[in-house]
């Protein structure tokens, strides 16, 4: 399993906005994307940080949704954030929620 990790500033007074797209607009163009399996988003509790984890079947299957549909979920984020997303990738070793055969790192 292969995972993303995308960390936002957000501008004041835009939490509940973030939620609503998310539910109404990102998660459904997750969904339809091959090898999608979970997306776990925070917010931090004063509303101005947010970081989301999507999982990913492999590497390959995030590398195709970085291309072909993440520059629209950024275009949906776009009036709620401050700055550019930090983005990250990571092997999943563990999860009580999924099961998983570890990798190896390579």
């Amino acid at each position: 399993m292969f995972a993303r990790r995308v960390s936002i500033q957000l501008k004041p007074n835009s939490s509940a906005a973030l939620t609503e797209k998310l539910e109404k607009e990102i998660l459904p163009l997750l969904r339809k994307q091959a090898g999608f399996q979970d997306e776990i988003t925070f917010q931090s509790q004063d509303g101005m940080k947010a970081f989301g984890i999507s999982l990913w079947d492999r590497k390959e299957s995030a590398e195709n949704y970085i291309r072909e549909t993440y520059p629209a979920v950024e275009k949906i984020l776009a009036p709620l954030v401050e700055g550019n997303p930090q983005v990250g990738s990571y092997l999943v070793s563990t999860s009580t929620f999924h099961k998983i055969t570890p990798a190896v790192a390579s």
